[in-house]
């Protein structure tokens, strides 16, 4: 159903490849922890799965015989090429693009919702696409994502974690994030020097706060602003865009700092601006 390590060496040395540091390559090559990301992922069959990384397709071969309908978007052209001729890969559609440039709505057209994301994401571009995803493609609504450890507490922490931040907040206004399990390096080729984390997120129905209230726009500019100054309190951090008055009007300590705040604390902060 996959690629073991020896036959992922093979496959790449058949076409003079070699694993791109600059693009973040790392290939899974333990079926145990494919057949674990496509379990998790919890497929049905003929449900739309987009795949972002698909590397040399062990994830997609696990994801099809879920029975997925899978569209594999890879950004490496080389590994397309290798994608496009393996035969196990077939019924999947091979994709060239950069998952942070492409048209989301023609790569998952909202005609066609709900969809998934499942993918084993490069470290250097992980926050970013899922960010983008639960910002710009609604008919995506769960994802099941494989990054670093230190990522995967950062997206899913909630107020009084130490990953706490405002990438944490930018998640939680969208969806519902939960670390669902630990990969080693070991199962990677090459083997990266940090630990994976497996993140469920499922988008809400709709935004944590409601637009009518505090649009996204304005409750993430006091975000970035407080985050910007993490050890100061909000009345210092925030000085000058918000007054003792909006705190009162809040319900929020103007001597509170940004990581004990929600979502829903910011957006009655931007509401009584």
């Amino acid at each position: 159903m996959t690629l073991s390590r020896p036959e992922a060496r093979a496959l790449l040395e058949s076409h003079g490849l070699r694993p791109k540091r600059r693009l973040g390559q790392n290939f899974v090559v333990d079926a145990n922890t494919l057949s674990r990301i496509a379990r998790l992922a919890a497929i049905a069959p003929g449900e739309r799965v987009l795949e972002v990384g698909a590397g040399m397709g062990a994830l997609s071969e696990a994801l099809l015989a879920a029975g997925a309908e899978l569209r594999c978007l890879e950004v490496d052209p080389e590994l397309v090429e290798l994608l496009r001729e393996r035969r196990e890969l077939d019924q999947a559609s091979i994709i060239l693009g950069d998952a942070l440039e492409f048209d989301l709505d023609e790569l998952c057209p909202a005609s066609l919702a709900p969809w998934a994301l499942v993918a084993n994401l490069p470290y250097n571009v992980a926050t970013p696409v899922v960010l983008r995803v639960l910002e710009q493609a609604p008919q995506v609504e769960r994802l099941l994502v494989m990054v670093q450890l230190e990522v995967a507490d950062r997206l899913a922490a909630g107020v009084g974690d130490p990953a706490y931040g405002a990438v944490s907040l930018r998640v939680a206004y969208h969806a519902t994030a939960k670390v669902v399990g630990k990969v080693p390096p070991t199962v990677f080729l090459p083997q990266p020097s940090v630990d994976s984390g497996l993140v469920s997120i499922i988008r809400r129905p709709k935004p944590l706060v409601d637009p009518g209230v505090a649009t996204e726009e304005e409750i993430f500019v006091l975000v970035k602003q407080a985050f910007g100054q993490r050890r100061k309190m909000l009345r210092r951090s925030l000085a000058g865009v918000l007054d003792e008055a909006c705190f009162e009007r809040a319900g929020v300590s103007p001597t509170a700092r940004p990581e004990e705040l929600d979502v829903a604390a910011f957006g009655r902060l931007a509401a009584a601006r």
